[in-house]
């Protein structure tokens, strides 16, 4: 089968060596990873926070909740950026922003709740890191110069998915050994130097063949490619299909994520009464098991194609979450559970990204897709939260509220990601016909 272009085809034999391709991962992968412990570090330090301004814990789940509100708006306009400035400046927009918003957080603890709901909020571009990476290294790879890493892809980018489980491991670690000797504030200062170094190195990457084609055809003819960045295009066209396919299935994950992941200690507490710090190493045990899942999706997905390994995965996730609710609340046989459930839970996410990016055949509206996909998915993570404190107050059970809530729709965003087109057979999203 001939390999899939994109809309904007490149001129010339324009072809990335390895070096840069190598380059580019090792950085996506630090950005995502110092992302990530931005993103998850307000979280980790804000009972620690809460202690120190006298915040009742409702004030703290207001501010949890109004700044994972500002996450999905902040996550939404990285994609126009990404199409009209390009993908490098999306790189160094994110993973900056993260770290500025790091250090400003340290300063707005004594200011008041609407800085910190607002600095927080724009720390979602450490979340939108994700989706800049799937479209960059997407074009990147399928424009590799070397057949060992346009066959590999996948499993490369498993490895840069993967900074997920680093980033949160790192910063509990880190968190630990930091906050009883500089405090809550010093954590915050620690967290921004990574990311900011991370965003000046940004600078020495090669920039996308895919966004530079598209550059050179708006010089020469500015109203051939649309400026404005509005969402819109993203419904139009070959587009519209994996915009409300991989948009909906990524919300209804998100519920899953939500139940399981962030709210995972509160589960297992609740539904097995495993006390706090065996639930904490289930955790361990489980963000291991994600992190080769990573590796492991990464994998098939080459093989078998992304669609059916995400599919599969999340349908096993559901069944595995599903008999860790309701079975007999032993140590060992929860935390087996709970953990091949993150294993399918997480892993399928070293597909998902990158076929997001593979899914958008127009370079001129990937950037704005992939956003889109990303930025939409936390809303299921809100609803997850909203309809869990309905449940609780309606008389029923966390074991009812994890399964509804978190395993069945676990099993449908499976479902969902079907009705895709699968990419299996494109060996390359942005060569032209000399690059053969």
């Amino acid at each position: 089968m001939s390999a899939q272009k994109d809309t904007m085809l490149i001129p010339g034999p324009a072809k990335v060596s390895s070096r840069q391709v190598w380059f580019a991962s090792i950085i996506c992968f630090g950005a995502w990873t110092f992302g990530v412990y931005d993103f998850v570090l307000f979280g980790m330090l804000l009972p620690e926070i809460g202690r120190q301004i006298k915040w009742s814990p409702t004030t703290q789940a207001e501010i949890a909740t109004w700044i994972a509100i500002g996450t999905v708006f902040v996550a939404l306009g990285v994609g126009p950026f990404l199409d009209r400035f390009g993908r490098k400046a999306g790189l160094m927009l994110t993973v900056g922003g993260a770290g500025i918003c790091s250090a400003l957080t340290a300063m707005a603890g004594g200011v008041g709740l609407l800085p910190l709901v607002l600095i927080r909020a724009v720390s979602g571009l450490g979340y939108s890191e994700q989706g800049v990476n799937g479209a960059y290294l997407s074009e990147l790879y399928n424009s590799a110069h070397s057949d060992f890493i346009v066959r590999w892809r996948g499993r490369i980018f498993s490895i840069v998915q993967g900074g997920w489980p680093v980033g949160a491991m790192l910063a509990a670690w880190l968190t630990s050994i930091l906050l009883p000797r500089i405090g809550w504030k010093g954590c915050f200062i620690v967290a921004a130097v990574p990311s900011l170094i991370i965003a000046f190195l940004v600078r020495f990457l090669r920039e996308s063949p895919s966004f530079e084609a598209l550059r050179e055809q708006r010089k020469r003819d500015p109203k051939a490619v649309q400026h404005s960045g509005s969402f819109f295009e993203i419904f139009k066209g070959d587009s519209l299909r994996p915009s409300i396919v991989l948009g909906m299935t990524h919300t209804l994950n998100w519920f899953s994520a939500q139940t399981f992941g962030i709210l995972g200690t509160t589960v297992l507490m609740n539904v097995h009464h495993i006390n706090f710090g065996n639930s904490l190493l289930v955790l361990v045990f489980s963000n291991f098991a994600g992190f080769v899942g990573y590796l492991v999706h990464g994998y098939l997905g080459d093989k078998f194609g992304r669609r059916n390994v995400i599919a599969g995965g999340w349908m096993i996730c559901s069944v595995s979450f599903g008999a860790m609710l309701f079975v007999p609340s032993d140590f060992w046989t929860v935390t087996a559970l709970y953990s091949l459930g993150q294993f399918f839970s997480i892993g399928p996410y070293a597909c998902l990204l990158f076929f997001v990016g593979e899914s958008f055949p127009n370079a001129a509206v990937r950037g704005r897709g992939t956003s889109f996909v990303v930025g939409i998915g936390p809303v299921g993570g809100i609803i997850a939260a909203a309809g869990t404190t309905w449940i609780l107050a309606n008389s029923g059970t966390w074991q009812s509220a994890a399964l509804y809530l978190g395993a069945v729709p676990c099993f449908l965003s499976a479902l969902c990601v079907l009705f895709s087109k699968s990419t299996h057979l494109a060996k390359q999203l942005n060569v032209a016909p000399a690059f053969k």
